[in-house]
């Protein structure tokens, strides 16, 4: 009984570990594919860096210098290269105040508290 049990433990431990981050990245890819437009910059698996003129059902016309297009299937764009869309931005972070109700000021690369500063002026 403890065999079986130990088996269904080391399964699903394998599951987690190597099944559903492969699944994520099937995800992210099949949505990153779904949402190409033409004139976005993007990556082929082997590293063309080139811009989508056209798009068919699979195949697309990538760019990769003045004059000189490729035809590409879809399933080959590793990632979009430059600015992240605006509807794909993350939103802003909102950061929250200090335990004792000051703000964090952040003045030219150090951070300060927004409190009343004592007098530290040694006599």
């Amino acid at each position: 009984m403890g065999g079986v049990i130990f088996l269904v433990v080391m399964l699903l431990i394998a599951w987690v570990v190597v099944i559903l981050p492969q699944q994520r990245r099937v995800r992210a890819h099949r949505s990153l594919v779904t949402t190409l437009h033409e004139g976005d910059e993007v990556m082929t698996t082997s590293g063309i860096l080139g811009t989508i003129n056209s798009i068919d059902d699979e195949i697309l016309n990538l760019e990769v210098a003045p004059g000189i297009e490729l035809r590409v299937v879809k399933g080959a764009i590793a990632r979009r290269m430059g600015p992240v869309p605006v509807d794909e931005t993350p939103a802003a972070i909102d950061e929250p105040d200090l335990a004792d109700g000051t703000d964090v000021v952040v003045d030219a690369g150090v951070e300060t508290a927004d409190t009343p500063a004592a007098s530290t002026t040694d006599e």
